[in-house]
C-alpha cells in the first residue's frame, strides 16, 4: 500500500514541476511578445494558459486521492495541502499571462520602448517564478526565503513603472492610452511576483509546517 502511496507521491511532483515549467514558459513567451511587439506570438499564451488550467484540476484530482485513498502520515498530509495550494497560484500565473498577451493587441504594434522598467521588472518575476518551483522541487526552505525577499526588487520596479508612466501623461496627454496599457501589464507583472512568494510560502510550510504570511 505504502509503496503504491509513494509512487503517486512522486506523480505528483513530476505534474508540479510540468506545471510550474508551463507558468514559466507562458510569462517568458508573453515577455517575449511584448518586448518585440508581436501579436502572432502572443496568440501562443492563451493555449498554454489552457494547459495550465487542466494540469490544475488533474493535479487537484490526483491531491484528493491521496487524502481520501490513502493512509498519509502527517509530513505527507504538508506535501499535499502544500500541493493543493501551489496549484492555485500557479493556475493564476497562467492567467496572468494570458491577460498581458491579450492587451498586447491594444497596443497597435507599439513595444515597451517608452517604459524600459517592464522589461526588468518581467525578467525579475520570471526569475521568481523559476526560483519558487526549484524550491518545491528541492524543498529547499533557503530559497523560498529568497524568492520572498525578491519580490521587493518586483515592488520597486512597479513603483518605477508608474513613476515613468506618469512623467510620460505629463509630457504628452495622448499617450494615455498607452501608458494605462503599459500599467495595467505591469500590475499583472506584480500579481505574478505576488502568487511566486506565495508559491514560495508554502514549500516553506511542505517542510516545516509552518505558513509565514507577514511579507
Amino acid at each position: 500500500m505504502r509503496s503504491r502511496f509513494d509512487e503517486q507521491l512522486a506523480q505528483l511532483k513530476c505534474e508540479l514541476i510540468e506545471m510550474g515549467a508551463l507558468c514559466e514558459e507562458a510569462i517568458a513567451l508573453a515577455a517575449k511578445a511584448l518586448d518585440e511587439a508581436d501579436v502572432k506570438l502572443a496568440a501562443k499564451v492563451a493555449p498554454l494558459s489552457g494547459e495550465i488550467d487542466r494540469m490544475e484540476r488533474n493535479i487537484e484530482s490526483l491531491c484528493l486521492k491521496l487524502l481520501l485513498q490513502q493512509q498519509p502520515v502527517a509530513g505527507d498530509v504538508l506535501k499535499i495541502s502544500a500541493a493543493l495550494k501551489l496549484i492555485t497560484d500557479m493556475e493564476r500565473i497562467g492567467d496572468q499571462a494570458s491577460d498581458i498577451a491579450e492587451i498586447i493587441n491594444f497596443l497597435d504594434g507599439r513595444s515597451i520602448e517608452e517604459c524600459e522598467y517592464i522589461g526588468e521588472m518581467a525578467k525579475a518575476a520570471i526569475r521568481m517564478v523559476t526560483d519558487s518551483v526549484d524550491a518545491y522541487v528541492k524543498q529547499d526552505v533557503d530559497a523560498a526565503h529568497r524568492v520572498i525577499a525578491g519580490d521587493d526588487v518586483v515592488d520597486d520596479y512597479f513603483d518605477k513603472v508608474k513613476t515613468s508612466l506618469i512623467s510620460l501623461i505629463a509630457h504628452n496627454p495622448d499617450e494615455g492610452r498607452y501608458a494605462l496599457d503599459l500599467l495595467m501589464i505591469a500590475k499583472y507583472f506584480e500579481r505574478i511576483g505576488d502568487h511566486a512568494v506565495n508559491i514560495a510560502e508554502w514549500v516553506v510550510f511542505s517542510v516545516t509546517g509552518i505558513h509565514d504570511e507577514s511579507k
